[in-house]
């Protein structure tokens, strides 16, 4: 119990931290972004550019990519596609997490989750191809519905999603020894999460509105602001995120975070 406390305690720390007002911060006009985007959105006065960290999230489909230039444009961290369902492997996570440990960018994989098999059998399948070495920032969980897949359209009743991604979730943390993160989205987070897992940290996507807006009452770590951005040294469309807190918090939570699992 000692050990869970002390997991939570650097969520408590960057949930504070992430409750300052947009007030504080200039609002007279939304400052130039940083990275381009092929459709960028207007945020109004709640731009992402105002958060300083940013981040992107990749799987093979991004090919070769050139990590000094991803560093050197100032990406902060990474989210790397490892694993899906209980028998999917993403070709390129071995190579994406050690060339991102190679550039010095803090990575963490990420697992899709598919409900047409057990939790067990997934955490089973991610534990097998995810190395502790490829787990600097805590493991994330991806729960959405998937309407568009050729294998599993299963939508179980809410109680059952949070059962079986509450299973898996223990399974890694026990496993890595770092507390995961769950990605989700807007009709997903809507059907299934509301109100629960508050003792996680949560990366939603919102690319239309902020998730002030599109999360009522949720506190998140990260934001998906949009998949249609352009990262020098990646060809092609990348998602970009942002997170929550100020740099100084950043490099608290990392600190905090990479130690845990590795002591």
């Amino acid at each position: 119990m000692r050990r869970l406390l002390s997991c939570l305690l650097p969520l408590a720390l960057l949930l504070n931290s992430c409750t300052m007002g947009y007030d504080s911060f200039q609002t007279a006009s939304i400052p130039k972004t940083r990275f381009k985007d092929t459709k960028p959105q207007d945020f109004g006065r709640d731009h992402p550019e105002r958060h300083p960290i940013h981040g992107i999230d990749i799987s093979k489909w991004q090919g070769d990519i050139d990590w000094q230039s991803v560093k050197g444009s100032g990406i902060a961290f990474v989210f790397i596609k490892a694993t899906e369902g209980k028998d999917r492997v993403d070709d390129r996570f071995n190579e994406y997490w050690r060339e991102a440990n190679t550039a010095g960018i803090p990575y963490a994989p990420y697992h899709f989750y598919y409900f047409c098999s057990t939790a067990d059998d997934q955490a089973d399948w991610f534990i097998h191809n995810v190395p502790k070495n490829a787990m600097m920032l805590p493991p994330v969980l991806d729960v959405e519905w998937n309407a568009e897949s050729k294998t599993c359209r299963t939508r179980p009743d809410p109680q059952t999603v949070r059962i079986e991604i509450k299973r898996f979730m223990d399974r890694l943390e026990a496993y890595y020894g770092k507390r995961p993160i769950i990605y989700t989205s807007v009709d997903f987070h809507r059907d299934n999460l509301a109100g629960y897992f508050k003792d996680y940290h949560f990366w939603v996507r919102s690319v239309a509105k902020h998730p002030t807006v599109t999360y009522a009452d949720r506190p998140w770590a990260f934001w998906q602001y949009t998949s249609t951005g352009l990262i020098p040294g990646i060809k092609g469309p990348t998602d970009i995120n942002v997170f929550a807190g100020s740099e100084q918090n950043w490099h608290d939570w990392v600190a905090v975070v990479e130690k845990k699992g590795n002591s």
